[in-house]
């Protein structure tokens, strides 16, 4: 079968084409044929040699879509479309290759009225902004900021949020052609920081109140910046780090609203509270609460041209690689 591997964690050159055995399926796992496989900000984090825990050489990827060829049973039936997110492509080979063995516990079934490109950028994003969401105590009639409407943290945190009831879901971009994007696809509360300040755009949607919820996945300044418009006793979350590790945090930012924050690690996540979010996200793609969005899509061999894409280009949307050779006509 074919891979995109990592052989140096060198940056984008490290990546090469391979040919390697379809993997065996053992106890406990499934055997998947890929055909779309989602690009994240965290490959090109590996790929730069800038994760704890990956050694090259290592196949990235760690979420897809693709088709059960064995080892199903009645769960997923041989010929169920799959979604899935796990430990691939961090710690053990992931999905830019042809075929995975992928744990049952990972497994999610494609909803019928969601296609296998935007199933492949589903997991992650939604996953883990449901997962930060319920840490955080949403409920309806809350209100959540997530920035970087563009990105798949933010786009996903604000599409949970409006969808499950919150009094104003929150995002915001630096970029003003994005912004215009933003509100043409119904996003209507996204804040342009070429025009305001993130806390002043957050006071201004909010007659004054703040957000309740920061849901941040880019670090950097926008993380700080995003402190300071918390609500009283609200409640932020970092689990990015796009933008940049380093921040310089406002103490007053949390001294004076009797605010918190804490880190989220979806690798560290119970099983248990994955299956929760899982029910959720499924139920709102079913009902078309919630929309993928996919800026692009690349075949398996230009996963590097994908990579470059999706961090330098920055744009509104996940970008997928098409890794079937049926699927993506051959191209590849």
């Amino acid at each position: 079968m074919r891979a995109m591997r990592a052989e140096t964690f060198s940056g984008y050159q490290g990546l090469k084409l391979i040919e390697l055995p379809k993997p065996a399926v053992t106890d406990g796992k499934l055997l998947v044929r890929m055909t779309v496989a989602g690009v994240t900000p965290l490959d090109h984090t590996i790929l730069s040699g800038k994760f704890h825990g990956s050694k090259a050489p290592l196949i990235l990827g760690n979420e897809g879509a693709g088709v059960v060829e064995e080892g199903g049973g009645t769960d997923f039936p041989v010929g169920a479309r799959v979604m899935f997110f796990g430990a691939y492509g961090a710690f053990e080979d992931g999905t830019y290759r042809e075929w995975v063995a992928v744990r049952k516990e990972d497994l999610c079934l494609i909803p019928d009225n969601i296609d296998d490109v935007s199933a492949a950028g589903i997991p992650v994003a939604y996953l883990t902004a449901q997962v930060a969401l319920t840490l955080a105590g949403f409920r309806a009639g809350k209100t959540v900021l997530a920035p970087a409407i563009g990105g798949s943290i933010g786009n996903a945190v604000t599409q949970l949020a409006r969808a499950l009831g919150a009094t104003h879901a929150i995002s915001s971009t630096t970029n003003h052609a994005k912004a215009e994007q933003a509100k043409a696809l119904g996003f209507n509360e996204v804040i342009d920081t070429s025009l305001e300040k993130l806390g002043d755009g957050v006071r201004r949607i909010t007659s004054g109140y703040g957000a309740d919820i920061v849901i941040d996945g880019i670090g950097g300044e926008v993380l700080s910046e995003a402190l300071g418009a918390l609500a009283l006793e609200g409640r932020a979350t970092t689990l990015g780090y796009s933008a940049s590790r380093q921040t310089t945090i406002d103490v007053t930012n949390l001294i004076v609203p009797q605010a918190s924050i804490r880190g989220l690690n979806m690798f560290a996540q119970p099983k248990a509270s994955i299956r929760a979010a899982w029910k959720v996200i499924v139920s709102l793609l079913k009902s078309g609460a919630i929309k993928p969005i996919v800026a692009k899509t690349f075949p398996l061999t230009e996963a590097a041209d994908a990579l470059r894409y999706l961090v330098e280009g920055r744009p509104f949307g996940r970008v997928v690689l098409t890794v079937s050779r049926q699927f993506d006509g051959g191209k590849t």
